[in-house]
């Protein structure tokens, strides 16, 4: 008796196999790779190039342009050295007239002047005047062209250096380290709470509720990173409570405006943050090169935004005698306060929208 196949057809098992893995592929995929994700993938993409753009952008060739001198010189010589340097090719430097050596020295220490030239008519030696605490590229850059424009005129010149960086902190870069800590702890932590919770909050009273908690976190940070710089490490020491202050407002207002970028634009704030403050704000912050070296565009916006104010106002609290911060602690001020009010009212917005959804 025969007994029936069990075989199953050749051309039925075969063809289906490969469909049925293909369609479970596809489906794995979609799984682990959302269209939304793609979509976060490229965004992070476009900030990594957007970073290395700005960072080689802003540093790869560092030019002088409008580094401020003052001109000590006999009257009758005063005014053809002035013009002689503004002259320059390229318009490195911006010249002025100072009275006396005395008065040049209030320039560079007031935040008036980057440097200051004193001419010896009684001998073939001239004195260049820096303070590098406020940035040694600008003293070093000062002093070459010095030497240069000194030798042509078949002089020499001495450099006195009459505020350097304490010895603990090296090349004065702390200051620009200690408010890129601030910074990055002012975001990361209104982005986690965000992340966290929601980047846009269920009502106004919960924005509120988490912009408190950020306002204590600044404290916190503040006193951390004054309690680092100070009496731990001795970088930037003999000015503790001002720090803290200083400290707690560049968190703050690196943390509430992240919040008002979150309830404005969700997480993609977040991305938006990561652009003001690290993309555009730390290569203009005059941490390696102060803005007197930075290409136009770098050195225009730098002041204004948060990591160049703090990294400024830091610098000249602990160095300078608090001289010159007074317009970055506007600026600061003003990020904190229109961030807070910001997130305020587009989390407003945003609740009455949606009531509006659910009556209709």
């Amino acid at each position: 008796m025969t007994q029936p196949s069990t075989d199953t057809p050749p051309d039925t098992a075969p063809a289906s196999a490969p469909a049925s893995t293909g369609r479970r592929f596809v489906a794995e995929l979609r799984d682990a790779v959302s269209p939304r994700s793609v979509v976060l993938v490229i965004g992070v993409l476009a900030l990594q190039l957007g970073f290395v753009l700005s960072y080689i952008g802003a540093f790869h060739a560092p030019k002088p342009h409008a580094i401020s001198v003052a001109v000590v010189a006999p009257a009758q010589a005063s005014a053809t050295i002035i013009n002689q340097l503004n002259g320059l090719d390229g318009e490195p430097l911006s010249a002025r007239a100072a009275s006396s050596e005395k008065q040049a020295r209030t320039l560079i220490l007031n935040r008036t002047v980057d440097a200051a030239v004193v001419v010896n008519p009684t001998s073939s030696t001239d004195t260049l005047l820096v303070a590098s605490a406020s940035g040694p590229a600008v003293s070093s850059t000062a002093e070459q062209i010095a030497r240069s424009i000194e030798a042509e005129r078949h002089r020499q010149v001495t450099v006195t250096d009459i505020r350097p960086p304490d010895a603990s902190d090296g090349r004065g870069m702390s200051s620009f380290y200690l408010v890129l800590g601030w910074i990055v702890g002012g975001y990361l932590a209104a982005a986690i709470l965000g992340i966290a919770a929601g980047a846009r909050p269920a009502n106004m009273h919960r924005t509120v509720i988490r912009l408190a908690t950020l306002a204590v976190y600044a404290i916190l940070s503040g006193l951390g990173g004054a309690v680092i710089v100070d009496p731990v490490l001795g970088a930037l020491s003999g000015h503790f409570a001002q720090l803290w202050a200083l400290g707690s407002l560049v968190v703050f207002a690196a943390a509430a405006t992240t919040v008002a970028f979150q309830v404005l634009w969700g997480i993609v704030g977040i991305g938006v943050t990561i652009i003001v403050f690290v993309i555009l704000g730390n290569p203009s912050a005059g941490g390696a090169y102060p803005g007197a070296l930075l290409p136009p565009f770098w050195s225009r916006i730098g002041q204004w935004l948060p990591p160049g104010a703090g990294t400024t106002a830091v610098r000249n609290t602990v160095y300078f005698s608090g001289h010159a911060i007074t317009r970055p602690l506007c600026v600061l001020a003003g990020y904190a306060v229109l961030g807070t009010v910001l997130a305020v009212a587009a989390s407003a917005v945003h609740i009455r929208r949606g009531r509006r959804l659910l009556d209709a």
